[in-house]
């Protein structure tokens, strides 16, 4: 049934599908971001497709993947329907420069925190989103930790850590102090 909501997509919005494949029976369609809303209302009210459950949203980061081509950033939309018993995953490129998708939170209430740990996470800006604040860490934190750029020994504000060993031959392992000034108790 997944390939039956790829063709409706396709025969509705050619103008916001810019790719789609299938892997294990779930279609996944890669859409454009100014065609995110009208695609999702599209899936939430016609009777045929009835993705009333939007089940995760969440971000790949494509750094340094093999063969990837284009924008770094991929929003990701996993739908379900409850009477229909069809999913769908949705691919979002987003540029680095302008790193923003319109909120899901008009069509499915239920993103609300999802796209809340994206942004905490990646860095994605949900815009017209209703409470667009950090979920998982806090409000000081430098950076967003599941970018494949973000310093594996980032050392933050309100976070007393020793700083370890600076020698490590592997860049990625060096220590990086993203704290602007000392916090007490920190070495």
């Amino acid at each position: 049934m997944s390939h039956a909501v790829a063709e409706a997509v396709a025969g509705r919005f050619p103008q916001h599908l810019l790719g789609q494949h299938a892997q294990v029976g779930d279609e996944t369609l890669t859409i454009a971001r100014d065609g995110l809303l009208e695609v999702a209302r599209f899936l939430k009210s016609d009777p045929a497709m009835a993705f009333d459950m939007p089940i995760d949203v969440t971000a790949v980061d494509y750094l340094d993947y093999p063969d990837h081509v284009g924008p770094r950033i991929h929003v990701v939309v996993h739908l379900y329907s409850t009477s229909k018993k069809h999913r769908v995953r949705l691919h979002v490129p987003v540029d680095l420069g302008d790193c923003q998708v319109p909120s899901l939170y008009p069509v499915w209430r239920g993103t609300e925190w999802f796209e809340r740990e994206v942004w905490d996470m990646y860095g994605v800006r949900f815009t017209g989103h209703p409470d667009l604040r950090r979920i998982l860490l806090y409000e000081g934190f430098v950076g967003h930790p599941l970018r494949k750029d973000y310093p594996l020994r980032g050392y933050q504000p309100l976070v007393p850590v020793a700083h370890l060993d600076d020698r490590a031959e592997d860049p990625k392992l060096k220590n990086v102090d993203l704290n602007p000034r000392p916090v007490e108790g920190a070495r």
